[in-house]
C-alpha cells in the first residue's frame, strides 16, 4: 500500500516528508527569531516597532535561521551519523545534497525579503547575518571563535530590526544594547551547546548562569529604576514578567546542570536557553516603550515549549 502522506519532492529521485524537513529545520526553534527583529526595531524607534519593513524583516531572518538549521545537519552528517543518528539526514530521511538545497533556498528566501522589505538597507542587516551564520556552520562552529560568531549573529539580527525601523545611524546607535544583550545570552547558550553529548565541568553551568542572570538584571533594571517608586504600570509588569520568566526557564534548567553537568541535562538547558531568549526579548521591547507587543511575545513562549516537545528545538 503506497505511502499516502504529502511529501515534498527534490529533483526526481528523491521526496521528503514535511515533518523530517521541520525536525531538520527546528521549526519550532524559529520562533525564538521574531523577538531579535522586535526588540530592535522597539529601542530604534522608542516604542513603535511594527511596520510592514520590520514584519518583511522578521521574514527574512526566520528565512535565515532555518537556513542556517539545515547547513548546520549538511556541515555536521559526519559528526551526527556519530552523535546524534536519529537526526534527519544521518537516518537517511533527508538526504545531505537535500539539506544543502535547503539551506540554499532558504538563504535565498532570506536575502530577497529583506531586499524586498528595505532595500539597501534591508541587505545592510541580512548580508552580514548571512555571512556570520555560514561561517559558523562551515568552519567555525568547533573552533574557539564558535561562540563568538553565534553571538555575533543573533547581535546582527537585533541590528537588523533596528534598521528596517530607523535610519542607520540611529538604528545602530539606539539598536547597540538591546543587541549586545542577546548576544551575551547567545554567547552562553553557545558554550553550553558544545558540551551536550558529553557533559561539562560544573564550572561550565556554573558560569554561564551567573552571566545569563546578569544579562537578565541588566535589561530588566533601568526599566524597574525608572518606575520606582511610582506604583507599577503595564510596561513594568511586562518588563518583571519577562525577567522571572527567562530566569525560570533557562536559569532553572542551567542551576539544575550545575550539581550534574551530564550530556542530557545540558541538552535540556541549551533547550530552555533557545526558547528562552523570547522572555528576555519580551523584556528588551517592554523596556523600550513597546509592552503590548512585548506581551505578545510573552505570550508565544509557552507555544513554542509545547511544540518543542515534539520537535526539539536543538
Amino acid at each position: 500500500m503506497k505511502d499516502r502522506k504529502a511529501v515534498f519532492r527534490f529533483g526526481s529521485r528523491f521526496a521528503v516528508r514535511p515533518a523530517d524537513l521541520a525536525q531538520l529545520v527546528r521549526a519550532p526553534a524559529a520562533l525564538s527569531v521574531p523577538g531579535d527583529v522586535i526588540a530592535g526595531a522597539a529601542a530604534a524607534t522608542n516604542g513603535r516597532p511594527l511596520n510592514a519593513r520590520v514584519l518583511g524583516t522578521i521574514g527574512s531572518s526566520v528565512c535565515l535561521y532555518w537556513a542556517g538549521m539545515a547547513l548546520n545537519d549538511y556541515a555536521d552528517a559526519a559528526v551526527d551519523a556519530v552523535e546524534r543518528p536519529q537526526r534527519p539526514v544521518p537516518s537517511g530521511r533527508v538526504p545531505r545534497r537535500t539539506a544543502l538545497a535547503v539551506a540554499g533556498g532558504l538563504t535565498a528566501a532570506g536575502l530577497g525579503l529583506a531586499a524586498l522589505a528595505n532595500g539597501r538597507r534591508g541587505l545592510l542587516g541580512a548580508l552580514p547575518l548571512t555571512g556570520l551564520i555560514c561561517a559558523y556552520d562551515l568552519g567555525l562552529k568547533s573552533t574557539a571563535a564558535g561562540p563568538a560568531t553565534m553571538a555575533a549573529a543573533r547581535s546582527a539580527d537585533v541590528l537588523s530590526g533596528a534598521l528596517a525601523a530607523a535610519p542607520a545611524g540611529a538604528a545602530l546607535r539606539r539598536g547597540a544594547v538591546p543587541a549586545a544583550l542577546v548576544g551575551v545570552h547567545t554567547y552562553t547558550l553557545t558554550v553550553l551547546s558544545r558540551h551536550e553529548i558529553s557533559g561539562a565541568p560544573a564550572r561550565v553551568p556554573a558560569t554561564t548562569l551567573a552571566v545569563s542572570t546578569a544579562t537578565a538584571l541588566a535589561a530588566a533594571l533601568p526599566a524597574l529604576r525608572a518606575a520606582s517608586p511610582t506604583p507599577v504600570d503595564f510596561g513594568t509588569a511586562v518588563t518583571a514578567t519577562g525577567t522571572l520568566a527567562y530566569l525560570a526557564t533557562y536559569g532553572i534548567a542551567q542551576a539544575r546542570a550545575v550539581p550534574e553537568p551530564s550530556g542530557a541535562n545540558l541538552r535540556r538547558a541549551v533547550g530552555a536557553g533557545i526558547l528562552g531568549l523570547m522572555p528576555l526579548q519580551a523584556t528588551l521591547t517592554a523596556r523600550a516603550g513597546a509592552p503590548a507587543v512585548a506581551a505578545a511575545l510573552g505570550v508565544v513562549h509557552p507555544l513554542a515549549r509545547r511544540l518543542a516537545r515534539r520537535i526539539s528545538p536543538t
